[in-house]
Formats: C-alpha cells, sequence, structure tokens
C-alpha cells in the first residue's frame, strides 16, 4: 500500500521535520539525495530531506536522460567508473523497469572520425566486459548498408559501419521521484521548496540547520545528529556556510538540448556520432520527438537558472544537420529545450568535457559530509559510500549494528512489477484496466507505462472513479482529458507536487517532449492546483509567472558573445 507523500501534508511535515531529532538530515533532493535518504531509511537510520526547489529541479531533471556506463570514458582510462556505473544500469533498471529502458544505440564509424572499426570493436567489447552485459545486449559490429538500415537519416558520404550496443534511456526526473517516494513509503521525511539558510553547531559539531519555508515564508529549525550536504551545482555554497570550503572545489559546466518534432526529425534509431569538432553527441527518439545533446562548456551564471544560448543553440543544430545532411534542419526547427549543469570537482589544465565524472566526498572539521560529483548511473553506489560512513559513524556513538546497502534489491516507487521481465505483462493488464476505466489505447499506455504499479492509484482518480470532493471541481477542470486530471491529482496527493511547474516538468515532462499540451493544459491544470492546495490569486499569479519564464526559455536563446569549444 502506497504512503502518503502529498503537498497537502506540507504543514504537518514541516512541524514534524523541526519536532524531532533526525539520525540523518539531506540537503538536497537530486538523485543523489534521494538516493542517500532511500539506503539511510531502509538500513533503520531515522532520516529527513530538504530541497530548496523542487525535486530534481537541478541537474537530475537536466540530464542526457540516460543511465549508462559512459563508453567515452574508457578513452580517459576512467576503467574502474565504467565498470561500476556500468554494471548499475542494470540494477536501476530492474528496480524501476517503468522509468528505465534498455535502448540500442547506434554509433556510426566514418573515416577520419573519433572511432575506427577496429578501436569500436574492441572497445565495444570491453565495455560488455567491464559492465557485465547480457549476451543478448552485447555488441554488433554493422556494415555500411546495415547502418544505414537501421537509420537511414545518416550521413553517407565516409560512412565505413558501425558498431551497436546498448545503453539505458530513463526519464531522469521521474527516477529521481520514485526514488524519493521509496524513501517515503520506508518511512523517511523529505520535503521540497525548503531552504536551508543557516548551519547550527553544538561545541563545534554540526547538529542541525535554520531552514525557510520558500512556498509559505516560515522558519523552521532542524536538528540532526549527522548532515549530509548532497546539494549538487550549490555543493559549494552549503561548505561556505560550513566554513569548510577548501582544498578541491566544483567546477560547473553546462549542457543544453534541443528538442525537435517527430514530423521534422523522423530519427528511427538513437545515434551517439561524432561532432565537427571532435566531441560526441547523442539523437534519441522519445515519444514522437528527437532530441539532440550536449554541449559541455564551463558556467558562472545563476545555478538555479542556466539558459541555452544563441551560440549554444547554433553549435548543436549545426552538429545534428552535418550528421543528417538530408534533413536540412535550422533553428527555427527547434521546439524546445533545457540547459542543466555539471557539478564536476576541478582538476587544473582539463577541458570541460576531460573533466572526470568521479564522485568524492569530503568530511568536514564540524562533521559535515559531502559528496560531489558522480553520474546519475551511479547514484546507488553514490548512496551507498556515504551511508556506509554514516552507519559507522552512528554505530559508534549508539552502539548499535547498522545492516549492509540492500537498494540493490529494493524496486522503486511505481517498480513493483516483477522485475524487467515482469513489466510488459503487468503493463499490458494495467493498460486493459485504463480502458475498462473508460481511457482510450494511448491515455491508458501513458498511464501504465509511466506509473507502474502505481497505475491503480492514478485509475482510481479519474473523474467518476471515487475522486475526492467530486463536487466541488474548480471551474476550467472539466477542460482537463481524463488522464492529466487525474496525473494531476495524483501528482498533488502523492508526489509533493507544490506549483504548475513541479507537473509539467518534472512529473510530466510536458513542458519539453509535449509543449503543445502544455500550452493547452497549463491554466486548467492551474486552477486544480490552486483549488487542491488551497493557494490565493497572489500565490497562484507568482507560481504562474515562474512557468512562464520556463516556458520562454525552454525556446527562447539568450545572446552569447562566443560559444567556448572544449
Amino acid at each position: 500500500m502506497e504512503t502518503r507523500f502529498s503537498a497537502l501534508d506540507r504543514s504537518s511535515l514541516l512541524k514534524e521535520l523541526s519536532d524531532e531529532t533526525w539520525d540523518v538530515l539531506v540537503i538536497g533532493g537530486g538523485i543523489t539525495g534521494a538516493g542517500i535518504a532511500l539506503d539511510a531509511q531502509s538500513r533503520g537510520m531515522r532520516t529527513a530531506l530538504i530541497e530548496m526547489q523542487d525535486f530534481a529541479a537541478g541537474t537530475s531533471s537536466r540530464s542526457t536522460k540516460l543511465v549508462h556506463g559512459g563508453l567515452r570514458y574508457l578513452k580517459q582510462f576512467e576503467v574502474k567508473m565504467v565498470a561500476e556505473v556500468g554494471r548499475e544500469r542494470a540494477v536501476v533498471y530492474e528496480n524501476g523497469p517503468h522509468v528505465t529502458t534498455p535502448e540500442w544505440m547506434l554509433l556510426p564509424i566514418y573515416k577520419g572520425g573519433t572511432f575506427g572499426k577496429l578501436s569500436t570493436s574492441i572497445g565495444l567489447a570491453v565495455y560488455d566486459r567491464l559492465a557485465g552485459v547480457k549476451l543478448r545486449e552485447r555488441r554488433r559490429m554493422l556494415g555500411v548498408e546495415a547502418a544505414l538500415s537501421k537509420e537511414p537519416l545518416l550521413k553517407k558520404e565516409g560512412l565505413k559501419g558501425g558498431g551497436y550496443y546498448v545503453e539505458y534511456r530513463t526519464d531522469d526526473a521521474r527516477l529521481t521521484i520514485e526514488v524519493m517516494k521509496k524513501a517515503a513509503e520506508l518511512g523517511a521525511k523529505a520535503a521540497n521548496y525548503v531552504k536551508a539558510e543557516e548551519l547550527l553547531y553544538e561545541n563545534g559539531r554540526i547538529c542541525g540547520v535554520r531552514a525557510a519555508d520558500v512556498i509559505g515564508g516560515r522558519s523552521c529549525v532542524i536538528k540532526a545528529r549527522h548532515i549530509v550536504n548532497a546539494a549538487g551545482p550549490w555543493v559549494d555554497g552549503i561548505r561556505e556556510l560550513d566554513g569548510s570550503r577548501q582544498g578541491k572545489t566544483l567546477r560547473l559546466t553546462k549542457g543544453i538540448h534541443l528538442v525537435f518534432d517527430g514530423s521534422r526529425f523522423p530519427l528511427r534509431q538513437a545515434v551517439y556520432f561524432d561532432t565537427p569538432d571532435g566531441r560526441m553527441m547523442f539523437a534519441i527518439p522519445r515519444g514522437g520527438k528527437t532530441y539532440v545533446g550536449t554541449t559541455d562548456t564551463d558556467y558562472d551564471g545563476d545555478a538555479a537558472a542556466p539558459k541555452m544560448t544563441e551560440a549554444d543553440r547554433k553549435y548543436v543544430v549545426e552538429a545534428a544537420a552535418a550528421m543528417f545532411p538530408s534533413l536540412g534542419l535550422t533553428e527555427a526547427d527547434v521546439e524546445s529545450s533545457w540547459a542543466g549543469l555539471r557539478p564536476l570537482i576541478y582538476e587544473e589544465g582539463k577541458s570541460p568535457s576531460e573533466v572526470s565524472r568521479r564522485d568524492e566526498v569530503f568530511r568536514s572539521d564540524s562533521g559535515l559530509l559531502t559528496i560531489a560529483g558522480g553520474k546519475l548511473t551511479g547514484y546507488r553506489r553514490m548512496a551507498e559510500t556515504v551511508t556506509d560512513m554514516l552507519a559507522a559513524e552512528l554505530g559508534r556513538e549508539s552502539g548499535r549494528k547498522y545492516p549492509k546497502c540492500r537498494t540493490k534489491d529494493i524496486p522503486l516507487s511505481g517498480g513493483d512489477v516483477g522485475g524487467s521481465s515482469g513489466f510488459p505483462g503487468f503493463r499490458e493488464q494495467s493498460e486493459a484496466m485504463g480502458r475498462m476505466q473508460g481511457l482510450s489505447g494511448p491515455a491508458a499506455a501513458l498511464v501504465a507505462g509511466r506509473y507502474g504499479s502505481n497505475a491503480g492509484t492514478v485509475y482510481s482518480l479519474l473523474p467518476g472513479a471515487g475522486e475526492r470532493r467530486p463536487a466541488m471541481r474548480p471551474e476550467g477542470a472539466g477542460k482537463l482529458p481524463p488522464e492529466i486530471h487525474a496525473a494531476l491529482l495524483y501528482a498533488i496527493r502523492h508526489e509533493m507536487a507544490a506549483k504548475p511547474a513541479d507537473f509539467l516538468i518534472r512529473r510530466t515532462g510536458a513542458l519539453f517532449f509535449d509543449r503543445a499540451s502544455a500550452l493547452q493544459w497549463k491554466d486548467a491544470a492551474a486552477a486544480v492546483m490552486a483549488f487542491e492546495l488551497g493557494y490565493g490569486e497572489e500565490t497562484m499569479s507568482r507560481f504562474m509567472a515562474e512557468l512562464e519564464t520556463e516556458l520562454r526559455d525552454a525556446v527562447d536563446a539568450k545572446p552569447d558573445s562566443a560559444f567556448a569549444e572544449p
């Protein structure tokens, strides 16, 4: 049975956070913080988490949306990292097959390109071995005709063939949400829009934070025996509050992705390809769209609001146009975009693309634990490293023995579907249930695929299926298609969505991959949210202004003097 993880409980949740003394308080609600909360709570540590924005609003909703081992890191001899995160792909998939799926990737080989046929064959074979790839998913080498049959849009000039191998595609924001929900199901308490503004100490040891409720404007004190700084691009800011920002520091680099409609960019096959300047880029089909990225440039602006620049957009469009020349792509074809930051560990003398994606843990004199760097794919192992340290320290203090990490075998929220082998059958049954509730085939497929074993809860929120307060629906709510209305109620009541942007960006991805629907339903969705959460006109005006900014930034590039090519 699903535990409530609801924006309706915000006041009582904040009171509980301030009334208790926690074993662990995590600052940061991206995938790393969510993973630590799940690991710590599953071992019996009383765990709390705060996030100053929405969950996954930073790096964890702005990636290439791949759970992958990082083939290109073999070129940098990051063998251990490739082995570790490569093996993690299968774990993430088994625990959440509704948010992660295998994706065959084509790596075209060109005369004079980054990869030759022999080096690609050897590299992919080593990759398969390091990552423990299943036999049916191991690499194949393709000739020219076979490569073009997989993707006819490829540039034909100089093509020598291709490597064909498996990566794993994910919805990064929903992956983070499902990890967070599972932690909450096990008893962790997590709140979005709660910002740590001051660190508190007793006898020189960190013991808590003074935090601000960004939505309600209140302030609260949260006490904990141990505090973990997992704030992603903001970890150095927390270290500054602690007076411990020294030694290794962050280097923020920015990556942007562009989305094209499938009718304009009808990509059949995910492709990992060379850019004219020697970098590598992905083009990936998803739900009737094709997205392409990414750039890799240093960034020193507002970490909460990285923007696509004109130069960024030009760079990606030109790279895509060069690889798929028959399409004649231009910047006018871009339908939407997103920009995100990589919080990497600074390394002297290296370009953005050369900086290691390894994670590192720092402990300050006050006892603050900070984790920085890393990749989406390795979130569970990163959490294990930190939680092992917490278990040892709490054990010494209390005499209690904590168990080893068990998250390898814990399905995420929505993942109770019998693993990857059981998901297709589960999904078929779930879709049939949705059709019985009156949904169209595509709508039922969307709900079953997105929510996994939680789809039944979404169906229960369909109009006429026992919806709470059915006689008090807000004006305009009837304009929403039933599956969107139910998904919105589910996001509010079970996924702690507090603002329209939370729903349209991180709970559904509509702003990026179904922009027309986001524009069409945003006002009606806002009306439902205001009704459910009791927001006044002033509050909703502020939230809608934030959403409009997000909608504008997804298509409008900012001026930029030059593109800092790596």
